[in-house]
């Protein structure tokens, strides 16, 4: 008798930014840089730079989890790291409105339109969406990061591949408050 087969969890990181936007490039960096990290089986590694539509469709494709690295401006020092849970699917503003310019949709959009897109085809949506965004020092036109930004991408790259292995092994990844703040150049620090 043979053992029901086991399918394994599938996790995309996505690398979001637009990279003639100094540190709006931090997520396309930082992927770049984790693709050529030994992660578990089952977790894809992309940079999507700008092309959020393809996001949104590649995610038809069944995954569990989405890891969204992203400049993120949130008031922190730059180089900041953030860790945020992102709302359920459904939870978030309809897609109406939203112009599917596959150049210029936000990572909110792109969520809006993956869960529109989903409806219509009866897709499921990850079950859960993690963001690791970045404080930016600059995003003026400009290509590279800023000293504060690409210091962070390799503690962004540790981050993400200890919640790639938690989220696989079913270990809460972030704790009870909705983001998990690290400062810049310092160690990340589980929430309580």
């Amino acid at each position: 008798m043979m053992a029901p087969s086991q399918t394994r969890p599938r996790t995309l990181v996505a690398g979001a930014g637009n990279i003639f936007l100094g540190d709006d490039g931090f997520g396309v960096e930082a992927a770049r840089v984790l693709a050529r990290q030994d992660l578990p089986a089952g977790v894809e590694v992309a940079d999507i730079g700008i092309r959020g539509v393809h996001l949104a469709y590649q995610l038809l494709d069944g995954y569990d989890t989405l890891v969204l690295l992203d400049a993120t401006a949130r008031g922190g020092e730059p180089g900041t790291l953030y860790v945020i849970d992102a709302a359920g699917p459904g939870s978030r503003q309809p897609a109406e409105g939203v112009p599917l310019d596959g150049h210029r949709m936000s990572p909110d959009a792109v969520l809006a339109l993956l869960d529109s897109l989903c409806a219509g085809t009866g897709a499921t949506p990850p079950g859960r969406t993690l963001v690791v965004g970045c404080e930016p020092a600059t995003v003026e036109e400009g290509i590279g990061l800023s000293p504060p930004v690409a210091a962070a991408v390799p503690e962004a790259v540790r981050l993400v591949t200890e919640l790639v292995t938690e989220q696989l092994h079913g270990e809460a990844v972030v704790g009870d408050g909705p983001a998990r703040t690290t400062p810049p150049h310092r160690p990340s620090r589980r929430a309580p």
